[in-house]
């Protein structure tokens, strides 16, 4: 007699249950970690997971042996971005609110290629870009988003976009600071390799961006509003007029600094990003989602009608004549999961305000780890902050030092710091994203740094 399938995500009890089973798991294998990472290093972690013996066995163990062994594994050997020791990426802890409103669309499961397979969610996601569109280019008559997995994909589109306009000979011009992905891009798209000008204090020089757009030919200019290094803001304004006067395209990579928009008291580090032609915000940076939740803001709508496709079992041209939207011009991928759920939750949850407040808490954890490293005897601080990122490493240390320390925070399980090169030296490197950070856990930082320097 065969065996009756597994209940569905849609059956609530079935879920409930197993969602207790999961939590439960999550937490075991949280205590059973004891801190930010697992100690041991990676072959510590790599025997754990071998011990759990065949990926695929003959037969079953059953949901809830799965679920319970799987992930409370998972999370014994995971890097916990809710723990505040945990500060060396870009890799924010997500919010409850949006980690819940992620299981929801995961058990409906619509598939953003098509209208009849996502109603709701398509109706959706046209209301949140749209309003997260407005608050990038608040003047102009018709801004638009299109989601992403994050700033990789966004980039890449954004030159996608200017390649359609301009054709194959177009010039990408960029700062020393910005991200690996627009190398990557102008490689997969058959561009030029990029044009990198100088930013010799860790941002672009407008000066030498005026000498690099001295040449005839169409030109898209990717400036940065947060370096992945050192949390850094181009100086979007000049960039912007001096695009204007070569007639050069401006496209901002703002997926670290996007979101400070909804922060009234810091959103004027991003004067001149309304000035772009398009714009990459990821929102589960500086926006407490769980990956992914990436977007590419367009000042005009229009811009992305080169990606328009027709399938006819997706969008068969009677069906869009007849009214029903057209899904595949709003994505390079087909089936992509509906991202926009969580995103939509936070946002009507907290409003403007209430994320402008989480913006301004690890803005000001930033300022503060900045004055206790430079009170602290026995540490240099590389330079103020100017968004959320911290470079600091212990005075007189070699290169050598600096990353044996991170490593061996590691290796212990204690705490997970970065590592960025500025000013020829490198340094540690704490990203706060976490709002419920303390100021004795940012103590904690240092007395840790401090105790491995010295064995």
């Amino acid at each position: 007699m065969r065996a009756a399938p597994p209940p569905l995500a849609v059956d609530p009890t079935a879920l409930s249950r197993l969602l207790g089973i999961a939590l439960d798991a999550l937490r075991e294998g949280a205590q059973a970690r004891g801190g930010p990472f697992p100690a041991g290093g990676p072959g510590a972690v790599a025997r754990r997971i071998a011990a759990l013996g065949a990926v695929l066995p003959e037969t079953g163990t059953g949901p809830d042996e799965a679920l319970r062994t799987l992930a409370r594994v998972l999370a014994e050997g995971a890097a916990d971005p809710a723990h505040p020791l945990c500060a060396a990426h870009l890799h924010t802890p997500p919010l409850a609110l949006a980690a819940a409103a992620d299981l929801a669309a995961s058990a409906l499961n619509p598939s953003m290629d098509s209208w009849d397979q996502a109603p709701a969610a398509s109706a959706l996601e046209a209301e949140v870009t749209a309003a997260l569109a407005a608050e990038v280019f608040p003047d102009a008559k018709t801004p638009d988003a299109l989601v992403t997995t994050g700033g990789t994909e966004s980039n890449q589109l954004a030159l996608l976009l200017a390649r359609e306009r301009h054709g194959a000979g177009l010039r990408t011009v960029v700062g020393a600071n910005a991200h690996h992905s627009f190398r990557r891009a102008a490689w997969l798209l058959g561009l030029p390799e990029p044009v990198v000008v100088p930013a010799p204090h860790g941002t672009m020089d407008p000066a030498a961006l005026a000498e690099a757009l001295d040449q005839d030919g169409p030109t898209l200019v990717a400036a940065t509003a947060g370096t992945t290094d050192e949390g850094l803001i181009d100086p979007l304004p000049e960039i912007a007029d001096v695009c204007a006067a070569a007639g050069a395209e401006l496209h901002v990579d703002a997926a670290y600094g996007g979101p400070v928009l909804f922060s009234r008291t810091h959103r004027r580090l991003l004067d001149g990003l309304d000035r772009a032609r398009t714009v990459t915000v990821d929102l589960h940076k500086l926006g407490w989602q769980p990956a992914a939740a990436g977007l590419l803001a367009v000042r005009d709508a229009a811009d992305p009608a080169v990606l328009g496709h027709t399938a006819d079992y997706l969008n068969a041209d009677d069906d869009t004549e007849a009214g029903l939207p057209d899904l595949l011009g709003r994505s390079l991928r087909t089936t992509r999961r509906p991202d926009v759920l969580k995103t939509a939750v936070t946002l009507r949850a907290l409003g403007r305000s209430g994320l402008g407040s989480l913006v301004d808490t690890c803005m000001e954890l930033a300022r503060d780890f900045a004055d206790l490293v430079e009170k602290a005897p026995g540490f240099d601080l590389h330079a103020r902050p100017t968004l959320t990122t911290v470079l600091f490493r212990p005075t007189g240390a070699e290169d050598e030092t600096v990353a044996a320390i991170r490593r061996t925070l590691l290796a212990e399980g204690r705490a997970v710091l970065g590592r960025a090169t500025a000013d020829g030296r490198l340094w540690l490197k704490a990203t706060l994203l976490n709002p419920h950070t303390t100021p004795a856990d940012l103590a904690d930082i240092l007395t840790l740094v401090e105790g491995s320097t010295h064995r």
